[in-house]
């Protein structure tokens, strides 16, 4: 579903990506850990198109979609969860929600229930300002918002920071209700050992912009993933 070949990102003159390659299948949950700062969200915004890429590839469902801009990459099926949530917060739960439709030209006009059934607090704050919410809520509220675009494949940008443990629980289930429908591949950036060898079918491990180790999570001792990062 996602293939990025040899990818390099820059911020001025600072390399923060070197020759990243990463594949993840179709249906499938991949996860990308590694310390603070060492470029797991660059990384992301490199896929979304938010940062430049003056080498590499990004395919899309086997289409290039590395010159692309950010908002086509959104219309051929990325949705994006970023560090912080970045919510409307003036707006509320609803119109949070509805935003999410624009990718499909507002053509449902209207939320279906899957949305409620993976997330139903939400449906008892339809009202309420995201502003209003918890940091767990809000959470929650920004990744219903990017599943209600139907995308192929959803990226979350540290899902679990901040997080109550219960409601880290509730993200945990939801992905995993997910993978099980198979209608839509994730990958996932997160330091969360735990909760990735939970609801991971594959991980990667980056320092200093590249990936120095990955595999897939069945079957491996977590404490050789754990020796990388610390690295």
């Amino acid at each position: 579903m996602l293939k990025v070949d040899n990818l390099c990102a820059y911020y001025g003159e600072s390399i923060i990506l070197k020759d990243v390659s990463l594949n993840v299948e179709p249906g499938s949950v991949a996860c990308l850990l590694g310390r603070n700062g060492v470029g797991k969200s660059t990384f992301l915004k490199s896929v979304m198109g938010l940062v430049k890429t003056p080498k590499g590839s990004v395919y899309l469902d086997n289409e290039d979609i590395t010159r692309l801009p950010t908002y086509n990459r959104a219309r051929k099926g990325i949705g994006y969860v970023p560090q912080g949530r970045d919510i409307f917060p003036q707006l509320t739960v609803y119109e949070n929600l509805i935003l999410g439709l624009e990718r499909n030209g507002y053509k449902k006009g209207v939320l279906t229930e899957e949305v409620f059934e993976l997330f139903p607090v939400l449906k008892t704050m339809m009202k309420r300002k995201g502003g209003d919410l918890s940091g767990g809520q809000q959470q929650q509220l920004a990744i219903a918002r990017a599943l209600v675009s139907e995308p192929k494949i959803l990226l979350l940008d540290e899902p679990t920071e901040g997080i109550q443990p219960s409601i880290i629980q509730d993200i945990g289930r939801v992905i995993k209700k997910l993978k099980a429908r198979g209608n839509v591949t994730m990958l996932i950036v997160e330091q969360y050992l735990e909760f990735v060898m939970d609801v991971a079918d594959y991980f990667y491990v980056m320092d200093k912009g590249s990936i120095v180790l990955d595999g897939k999570t069945e079957g491996i001792d977590p404490q050789k993933i754990q020796e990388k990062i610390a690295i």
